[in-house]
């Protein structure tokens, strides 16, 4: 995929709605339930925050992984979730499948900083990754990042490239 078809491919994150859209050519090709963060929205290194507005995805990470492959530091650890590896391990913020790291383009805003301090998305480690199957979509529980089904977040791995728009809005 060239960069100007990445360009006719756009993803836009809704918070108050909790979805996540893929546009192509402004047409609709996939709708899926995620869940941002419980915190709510904001910019802020160490917030627990969403970020809002123009990003990308600067990174494509765990293609060949297998579904509920964990991740720590964006490297796979060799585990596979399950109920029970979650509930010996029950601080686990767990990122499983795939992840998108995610870059913001807006300096002050989400990248770089602002005169509070860092804003930077990348440096945040912002996210759209797989979570397990028994957290709630719909509802905003994460610790910044936007999580999603396994399945939905594998579908998406093969939809989207490195250097897809990601808007992230209020509405």
């Amino acid at each position: 995929m060239t960069y100007k078809e990445n360009f006719m491919t756009q993803i836009v994150i809704s918070i108050a709605q909790q979805t996540l859209t893929v546009y192509k050519r402004q047409k609709v090709i996939a709708h899926y339930p995620v869940s941002t963060a419980k915190n709510g929205m904001g910019s802020q290194q160490d917030s627990g925050c969403t970020p809002l507005g123009q990003h990308i995805i600067a990174e494509k990470i765990g293609g060949s992984a297998p579904s509920h492959a964990v991740f720590i530091g964006r490297i796979a650890t060799g585990e596979i979730y399950n109920a029970e590896l979650g509930a010996l391990n029950p601080e686990r913020d767990w990122i499983l499948s795939r992840i998108f790291w995610l870059s913001g383009l807006e300096e002050g805003i989400n990248k770089g900083s602002d005169s509070q301090g860092s804003c930077d998305t990348y440096q945040r480690y912002i996210y759209l990754h797989g979570t397990p199957d028994s957290e709630p979509m719909g509802v905003p529980l994460s610790h910044g990042c936007v999580r999603m089904r396994n399945q939905d977040i594998i579908e998406l791995f093969e939809q989207v490239e490195e250097g897809t728009p990601v808007n992230i809005i209020a509405q």
